[in-house]
């Protein structure tokens, strides 16, 4: 041992400075290594308490690196161990492991001892710690005779095993013949010792197996001792058995076992002692005899017990703690206590501990001239004593090195030397064991290295530190600088953290940090530098995450995650359910941004999580999907509390799948009336389970209960079963009851009847009662069956009645029921309404007046006045068709009314009756009224005949419609360009005879639009329109051709008439065959599009519009929008100038010419087509 220094600050100082040096640890990199002088280090080796198997051979490890590498040698209790002298040791190449042989038989005790292995090279030597090798040994059972025990019920009795000595010692543990463990309980219990406990024996413990098993773990076998026979007498049947055949006289004068207080069998003093190692399991047992068995409890005074390391086993009879601590240490009491007392016992615990490192030494790198430190701390109980070694040897017998110092548990160096390299070992070691651990100083002389791969580039995401590693090794340590983009200025700043390692880093990384970055590494050896490189991403964040989903079973449902990342980043998205893989399941469709599970099943419930990643970070959000469907079935149905109306039932309740149960529907079946049928009956709340059910009379019941939630229905429980009410009378009359007459001369009584649920009973009648009222004062009364109305004949007309009608069955009648009021039939009336006026308010629209009919003449309830009405003809000759008859509706209370829609300038009749609910009383006497004049309807066509440069030539036909006598046309043009705007408008009057009309002086090659209407007194009324284009030149007129005066036309025309004919002919046929053919219907299905009936009211003038309008030629189109349909306004629907055959088909034409005609160009020339359109 070297000499403490005297001045004991220098020495302080030097520790200080020690402690401020940072030893030099060599990377491991394998290239740096294969090039680097090392010590050896020992890397692996054999326990230092080796158990050997003696069937196997004997490993002993010690494997070791270094550079040079290193040579091995053994010793073997102290002394060096020859492996060349025993052929059956040899040791393996290129390691220190030794190798045992023993197959040939020979036995391991011979090679039983304390080992210890060293590497060393030319820097220095390491050593193994002391491994002791020993043989495990599995010794057989002593042979002994064993006499059965004989136990008297209630005592204690204690079954010892006492199982050889083994190395390691035995598992011990008691079964019988058959190899089952004995049953064990609070009262009976092995002890950690492996003898068995019976707190109390009971007659039940009698057996002639008892065997205790030893198996030792190395060898894993297993011995067992011989059995135990156990016999428990019953002394109190026992005496009571043999009394009878001894007068009474006990033949055992002991009393048996009587209950008592706990008394410790283990331990069997008050206090007992127990010392443990800090680390190793702490076990203490108490068992105790009593009757009735005691319970066993555990203290800890002054403490508690730790609860994350304690358990207590074997009923409460053992406390184990794992992984002792100085804290453990104290005293600890077990109580055993039952009804008759209790008592405790106390066991005082000191903790121990063998050495374990503070501060295990660590190798130590230096350069020439450099200082440093080797530490070697370590604590126990006892203290451990220090003691170090150089290259296997005692420091204070190793050759002496100046830059060297020895202070307690440190190594100081100072001032080293190259060539000084070499391995410490540090024992420390107290009475409970011992550390032993190498650590070397290597002393390098290394200009810089830079071990990192140049140009690496790091990626980072924004936000988030970057790390930038610089890797060197030289020696002395050399210092690193950083540099970004170019070496202009070193990093430096709050921004940046510089790691002892080298590395540097960013705490917040940010875009402008993305470049290019140098390390400069510096020692009076050299400089080394390297490049990296860092890009700065965008994180990836999860714009629209996946929503809570509730979704019926075996719907579909979708998650959608949408997701933003850098552009440069692949990303990848995955889905997992409850934190894993999604099942394999064809259902489960991923696409790029949603999971679409389809047919959902209950199974599909859970959170589902989707998880954006990408090489450099990742996002992720969740949701969860509940399945919910039906609930299920109710079942369980109990009926209880029965009454004569009355039941209580209930249910147990099904699933809710995850969807609350709204509520219970209770519905029966009535199987003497309407077997197979369900009707509802009641409701309950989702809470609950019962209903008191409200019951009728004679109905044999059965219930079933449905449950509801947001999904719906579950299906019907299971019907109850059956239960009957007794028959009663029935407790309700019919309803709806009524009165009233059919005829002139009688009283129909009608009511609703009663279901047979309400019937209460068989023998369901109803007793029918009526009387006149006011009039009568005994009840007329019929009892009728399955009926729901009853006639009374021979009634006076219209007359009141009141009526009743009572049910009743085999069990007696109904209540009382209520009268009601009814009338006997009506008759028709029979007087007409007098002194009819009539009002004509103009031409639409006339007034008429009459006189009220007298109360006696209506002969039952006057429901009101019908005032009839029709055209007989037009007061113009050329419009004389007379018009369907239409009726108007007036209530009871009037005596005028309005008759609206009539034509002008037409002669009406008109007739008034009285009506009730039998029908129409007669007519007054018949009034004609005339309408005045109105507005004309449209001119029939208009149409230009002829165009020339500076002239056209206009037609058109009076209106269908004259409504009074014309009094002339008013005539009107302009001219329209080519943006359709129009120019100054002319107007002329023509005559009422006048039916065409030449404009001269015309601009030529121009558009012209004109407008025509005729006048009645009354005024205009609605316009036609037409447009016209003037030529350029005479010779574009091509002469117009009468297509009707030509050959092949009148030819073609022909044939097409003698088709029709034929059609006409096979459709008569099939109506006599089939039923009518309305030529109306006819008409309907071969309707012209182009033709559309025009409103009567439809008389306003149009307004020319260049938006919406664009002008065509030969247009004739009314200002209203229209266009009229041939003939006169008088349409099947509205007029009566038709004349009808008797099976209704109607016979009439239209008069006047076809709008087809009027809208024909006169400027196109004529052709088959135009022609055929002409007379269709």
């Amino acid at each position: 041992m070297m000499d403490r220094p005297k001045d004991g600050p220098l020495a302080l100082l030097l520790l200080l400075l020690g402690h401020m040096i940072s030893a030099l640890e060599v990377p491991l990199d394998p290239k740096l290594l294969e090039e680097l002088p090392q010590p050896p280090t020992i890397t692996h080796q054999s326990p230092k308490d080796y158990i050997v198997d003696p069937r196997e051979n004997i490993v002993i490890h010690c494997e070791a690196k270094g550079k040079p590498h290193p040579s091995f040698s053994w010793t073997r209790n102290g002394m060096h161990f020859d492996i060349d002298k025993d052929p059956k040791v040899l040791m393996r190449p290129g390691s220190g492991t030794l190798v045992m042989d023993i197959s040939g038989g020979e036995r391991s005790e011979a090679y039983e001892g304390i080992y210890q292995c060293s590497a060393h090279n030319e820097l220095g030597t390491a050593v193994s710690n002391s491994i002791v090798i020993r043989q495990s040994r599995s010794p057989l059972w002593s042979k002994e005779r064993i006499s059965p025990i004989i136990a008297q019920k209630g005592q204690s009795l204690i079954l010892h095993c006492r199982p050889p000595a083994g190395l390691p010692p035995p598992i011990i543990f008691w079964m019988d013949n058959n190899f089952q463990r004995l049953p064990q309980s609070r009262r009976v219990s092995q002890a950690l010792n492996g003898d068995l406990y019976f707190s109390n024996i009971q007659p039940e413990d009698s057996r002639s197996d008892y065997i205790c098993y030893a198996r030792f773990p190395h060898t894993q076998t297993i011995q067992q001792k011989q059995p135990i026979s156990v016999r428990v007498l019953d002394m109190d049947s026992l005496n009571d058995t043999l009394a009878d055949y001894l007068n009474d006289t006990d033949l055992f004068s002991d009393k048996p076992a009587e209950e008592r207080a706990p008394v410790f069998m283990v331990p069997s003093e008050s206090v007992s002692s127990k010392m443990v190692l800090r680390g190793e399991v702490l076990e203490m047992e108490c068992v105790a005899d009593g009757l009735p068995t005691p319970a066993v409890s555990w203290v800890k005074r002054n403490g508690e017990i730790p609860s994350g390391r304690a358990s207590f086993l074997n009923f409460n009879k053992t406390l184990r703690i794992m992984d002792v601590s100085e804290a453990d240490a104290g005293e600890y009491r077990c109580f055993a206590k039952n009804r008759h007392g209790s008592v405790h016992h106390s066991i005082r615990v000191t903790v121990n501990a063998a050495p374990y490192w503070i501060s295990a030494p660590r190798n130590l790198v230096l350069a020439p001239k450099e200082m440093g430190i080797i530490t070697c701390r370590a604590a126990g109980h006892p203290k451990p004593s220090i003691r170090w070694l150089v290259n296997g040897l005692p420091i204070e017998d190793a050759p002496k090195d100046p830059s060297r110092r020895v202070e307690e548990d440190t190594l100081i160096f100072s001032e080293v030397q190259t060539g000084s390299s070499a391995v410490y070992q540090c024992n420390a070691s107290n009475l409970y064991g011992y550390l032993l651990s190498n650590a070397f100083v290597n002393i390098l002389a290394e200009p810089p290295r830079v071990l990192t791969l140049p140009n690496i580039i790091y990626q980072v995401i924004r936000n988030k530190p970057a790390l930038l590693e610089c890797v060197v090794f030289g020696s002395p340590v050399p210092t690193i600088t950083w540099f970004k983009d170019s070496r202009s200025s070193m990093l430096e700043g709050n921004a940046y953290v510089f790691h002892e390692n080298g590395a540097l880093e960013i705490h917040m990384s940010q875009p402008s940090n993305s470049g290019k970055y140098t390390c400069v590494a510096r020692n009076n050896l050299g400089i080394s530098e390297n490049h990296v490189y860092l890009e700065v991403k965008e994180p990836t964040r999860i714009l629209r995450p996946p929503e809570y989903q509730v979704v019926q079973r075996n719907r579909d449902v979708v998650f959608e995650c949408k997701a933003k990342h850098d552009p440069s980043l692949v990303p990848t998205m995955t889905w997992l359910k409850d934190d894993r893989e999604l099942p394999d399941d064809e259902r489960f469709r991923v696409d790029s941004d949603r999971l679409t599970i389809t047919d959902v099943t209950e199974s599909d419930a859970g959170t589902y999580t989707c998880i954006m990643n990408t090489t450099l970070d990742q996002d992720s959000a969740s949701a969860q999907l509940t399945v919910v469907e039906q609930p299920g079935v109710p079942t369980d149905l109990e009926l209880t509390d029965p009454g004569a109306r009355s039941v209580q039932l209930t249910w147990t309740p099904g699933d809710e799948h995850n969807s609350p149960i709204k509520k219970f529907l209770i519905q029966y079946e009535d199987a003497l009336h309407q077997s197979g049928v369900w009707h509802n009956m009641t409701e309950v709340p989702g809470t609950k389970t019962t209903a008191h059910l409200k019951l009728s009379p004679y109905v044999h019941y059965s219930f079933r209960v449905l449950a509801l939630n947001d999904v719906g229905f579950s299906h019907p429980s299971m019907p109850s079963r059956q239960f009957r009410t007794n028959p009663a009378a029935p407790d309700e009359n019919p309803t709806e009851v009524k009165g009233h007459g059919t005829e002139h001369n009688n009283l129909v009584i009608t009511w609703k009847p009663l279901t047979p649920l309400q019937a209460n009973g068989p023998g369901l009648q109803y007793k029918v009662m009526w009387r006149q009222l006011d009039m009568e004062k005994d009840w007329t009364s019929v009892s009728v069956a399955n009926v729901s109305k009853f006639v009374v004949s021979g009634t006076p007309t219209f007359v009141p009645y009141e009526v009743m009608v009572q049910a009743l069955n085999d069990y007696g009648p109904g209540p009382k029921p209520s009268a009601v009021i009814g009338y006997s039939g009506e008759d028709f009336p029979s007087a007409a309404p007098g002194n009819v006026r009539i009002l004509v308010l103009n031409s639409t629209l006339a007034e008429v007046h009459w006189s009220p009919v007298s109360l006696e003449s209506v002969r039952g309830r006057l429901q009101g006045y019908k005032v009839h009405y029709s055209r007989e003809r037009s007061l113009h000759r050329h419009n004389s068709h007379q018009g369907k008859q239409r009726t108007e509706i007036f209530s009871p209370n009037k005596t005028s009314g309005m008759l609206p829609d009539l034509l002008p300038y037409s002669v009406y009749s008109l007739r008034v009756t009285a009506f009730n609910g039998r029908g129409e009383g007669p007519s007054s006497v018949p009034q004609r009224f005339e309408t005045p004049e109105g507005v004309p309807g449209t001119p029939s066509f208009f149409k230009v005949s002829a165009i020339d440069l500076d002239s056209l030539t206009l037609e058109w036909g009076p209106p269908h419609e004259r409504n009074g006598r014309l009094s002339g046309y008013t005539f009107k043009y302009q001219t329209v360009n080519s943006k359709n705007d129009l120019g100054l408008l002319e107007e002329l009057d023509l005559p009422s005879n006048q039916s065409s009309f030449t404009l001269h002086n015309l601009s030529h090659s121009t558009r012209y639009k004109f407008y025509i209407s005729a006048r009645t007194q009354r005024g205009s009324g609605p316009t036609l329109t037409e447009e016209a284009v003037t030529i350029l030149d005479r010779a574009m007129v091509s002469p117009q051709v009468d297509i009707a005066t030509q050959g092949w036309f009148i030819g073609l025309m022909s044939a097409i008439a003698l088709l029709i004919l034929i059609l006409l002919i096979i459709c008569f046929i099939k109506r006599n065959k089939g039923g009518k053919y309305p030529v109306k219907e006819k008409e309907d299905a071969h309707g012209d599009p182009e033709i559309q009936p025009m409103k009567e009211d439809d008389l306003t003038f149009g307004e020319y519009s260049d938006e919406d309008h664009k002008p065509l030629k030969g247009s004739r189109t009314p200002s209203s929008g229209t266009v009229k349909r041939d003939g006169s306004d008088d349409s099947l629907v509205d007029s009566g100038d038709t004349q009808f055959n008797e099976d209704g088909s109607f016979i009439g034409q239209y008069s006047g010419r076809s709008d087809r005609d009027a809208t024909h160009d006169s400027s196109e020339p004529p052709s088959p087509v135009n022609a055929m359109n002409s007379i269709v």
